[in-house]
């Protein structure tokens, strides 16, 4: 008996996958084990292996289509197995499928009702109208003396020849009328610029689909509100420099810093470490930490576990690692899944202030904008200083205006004083 390979769910977001490899094809013998195609889901692109053996007698979806989970992705058996009856089987079992699934709709008929024919008015003196071209709009012949334009016939003959907009001429004739000289000495400054439209259509990949459900789900569902403070980062930016210098094994990044003290404000703050679950909300004991990496499709949010009882470099060597992953779709689902908060940084692409969407299940967001040299005021004085604008985004139904303002005056604290961070692990 033929057996049928159903498109598998590899994330726990998948929908459908893309088949962007086969590697076995019609004919082929396949043992258990054997990589069978590579799927392109939402977050990366996976190998998938055959668990059953047997002789590939059909591929449901070619190179480059897409298919929804549970749909027939291949069919094994016996070498020059008739399984006609089997296709058509599995045909009427998807349109029952698709039929049952369209049972309560309502069908929706509107009727179109004819607008009154509209009243034609005569207009006692016609208006100058305009012909298009390639080259600007001129006015037609027909038209040039009933209108407010006055050009002679020459002048006309040569503004159509060149190309000249007569609109944008001002007459040097007698009461305003355009002449000749007028258009030899037109130097062709506002001559309309003859472009080209053209566009291109690109399917949406998978990756994108799904981000557009779940931020448009997580922006419509969870009620937002957004909370910034500015942080002076002078003591952060020496640290930084003395601890790429003297101490770290390797080089510790802003970024890196950012993690550690959002993780450390956690847990002085277990209150935003929450998710909202409808019935329940769950506060986390643990901190994992989501940071946003942007990849060619979109955006992938790997996971630092336990990011509170980890170094600035160990943090430092994850984020690097995980965001070579995403740019060639290498990244577990385990390695995406389970964030406690989420961290969204634009500061290197010069942004000195955004808002973020919260990624769910998270309860808030942190968005991080750029370092900037502004004047401040220090002991009465206006002098020189890094200020960093950050943009908390929170979820109303579990943290409220002053929950949110102590957590972040608190990772604003860790912020401005490294060395409670350096206190609270080693670099």
């Amino acid at each position: 008996m033929a057996e049928v390979v159903r498109m598998p769910k590899l994330s726990d977001t998948m929908t459908e996958g893309v088949i962007a490899e086969w590697h076995k094809n019609i004919g082929d013998t396949v043992e258990s084990g054997d990589l069978l195609a590579e799927i392109e889901t939402d977050k990366a692109t996976m190998e998938f292996e055959a668990f059953e053996e047997g002789v590939l007698l059909h591929r449901g979806v070619e190179k480059g289509g897409a298919a929804p989970v549970d749909s027939v992705l291949a069919i094994l058996g016996e070498k020059g197995e008739d399984i006609s009856e089997l296709l058509e089987e599995l045909k009427k079992e998807d349109s029952t499928k698709e039929s049952e699934s369209s049972k309560g709709k309502k069908v929706e008929v509107k009727a179109t009702i004819p607008s009154p024919a509209p009243t034609k008015k005569v207009a006692k003196k016609p208006a100058v109208t305009m012909q298009t071209s390639s080259t600007g709009a001129f006015p037609p012949a027909s038209s040039i003396a009933e209108g407010r334009l006055k050009v002679s016939p020459l002048a006309k003959k040569l503004a159509e020849d060149k190309g000249i907009n007569l609109a944008f001429l001002k007459g040097t004739g007698e009461g305003g009328r355009i002449v000749k000289r007028d258009i030899d000495n037109y130097n062709g400054s506002s001559t309309s610029f003859v472009g080209v439209e053209s566009f291109r259509d690109e399917p949406v990949s998978q990756m994108r689909k799904v981000i557009a459900s779940r931020l448009a789900e997580s922006k419509f569902s969870a009620p937002h509100f957004y909370l910034t403070i500015s942080i002076d980062m002078d003591n952060a930016i020496e640290a930084r420099k003395s601890i790429n210098k003297m101490i770290a094994p390797q080089k510790v990044s802003f970024n890196d810093m950012v993690v550690k003290a959002s993780a450390a404000a956690l847990k002085d703050h277990p209150e935003v470490n929450a998710s909202w679950y409808e019935d329940f909300i769950r506060y986390n004991d643990h901190v994992h930490i989501g940071v946003a990496v942007a990849v060619p499709d979109g955006l992938l949010v790997p996971v630092v576990r336990f990011a509170d009882g980890k170094s600035l470099t160990q943090i430092g060597a994850e984020v690097r690692e995980y965001a070579i992953k995403a740019k060639t779709k290498k990244l577990q689902p385990e390695e995406w899944q389970g964030n406690t908060f989420t961290i969204s940084n634009l500061g290197m692409f010069g942004i000195e202030e955004f808002t973020a969407i919260i990624n769910s299940p998270d309860s808030v967001i942190l968005a991080i904008g750029g370092i900037s040299q502004v004047p401040v005021v220090k002991n009465g004085e206006i002098v020189p200083g890094n200020v960093m604008k950050v943009t908390l985004s929170c979820d109303h139904r579990v943290v409220d205006g002053a929950v949110g303002s102590t957590f972040l005056n608190s990772f604003k604290n860790y912020m401005e004083n490294p060395v409670l961070l350096l206190g609270k692990q080693n670099i």
